[in-house]
């Protein structure tokens, strides 16, 4: 099993955020984590990243506990996160922003060029290239971070909501990127309230709400859960 989360909680304040959420994901699959907003996904993300401790709880990568590692010391492990609002460093232009992330993983200068142009054609980023990244839309951002988080290949790709506020054709070569790479084997845990993209993408499916597992499962299934109908569709089925 690629990662186990065990009983994991988080609180602020008064406010349960995250109430003993368990689930497991295996090597080479990708998961979707919807719920309505407030239900605790980003939190979840937040300690599986190292940006937030946990409460209580354990956070399993193949058998190795990493609940309290730094978020540099869970990327030198291959676990990436992008975030839902983009982080980028603007006055440097696109290439650059690649090139620092490579060797920061620990990549050559010359394989860090290498991998970038690699990234720059496949994300049809070729003609903001030498752009600050500052200049680049939302949308060009997004790219571009998802980008630097597979200078490296990832073990596991934390994704926040790398679909909103996305132009059509920039998400269709997002999502075209993702399944290229879980073609080859890569992990992905993927935060999305596009249910399309969800039922298109992932596998399997945990669903939260105020901070609980409601459902998780196979995709189909979870969607047509009248838990989660209930809680995050709406009353619909999707």
């Amino acid at each position: 099993m690629l990662l186990n989360v065990n009983l994991l909680s988080k609180k602020f304040g008064g406010n349960q955020a995250v109430d003993q959420v368990s689930f497991s994901m295996e090597e080479g699959t990708i998961m979707g984590l919807i719920g309505p907003n407030g239900s605790g996904k980003t939190t979840v993300l937040n300690m599986l990243s190292g940006i937030l401790t946990l409460d209580s709880g354990s956070v399993l990568l193949n058998d190795r506990e990493i609940s309290h590692l730094k978020p540099s010391a869970l990327a030198r492990l291959g676990v990436m996160r992008m975030f839902q609002m983009t982080r980028v460093f603007a006055r440097v232009s696109a290439f650059d922003n690649l090139i620092i992330a490579g060797q920061a993983l620990g990549l050559s200068f010359q394989k860090s060029v290498t991998k970038a142009d690699q990234l720059i054609v496949e994300l049809s980023l070729e003609p903001v290239k030498f752009l600050d990244a500052g200049q680049l839309s939302g949308g060009q951002k997004k790219l571009l971070e998802f980008g630097m988080c597979f200078m490296k290949s990832p073990k596991l790709a934390l994704l926040d909501e790398p679909f909103a506020a996305v132009h059509p054709q920039m998400r269709e070569t997002m999502a075209n990127f993702i399944k290229a790479r879980h073609q080859e084997g890569h992990s992905f845990l993927l935060v999305s309230h596009d249910m399309p993209i969800v039922q298109a993408l992932c596998q399997t499916c945990v669903c939260m709400n105020t901070g609980k597992v409601i459902a998780s499962g196979l995709t189909k299934q979870v969607l047509s859960n009248p838990q989660v109908v209930e809680a995050y569709l709406g009353g619909e089925h999707v």
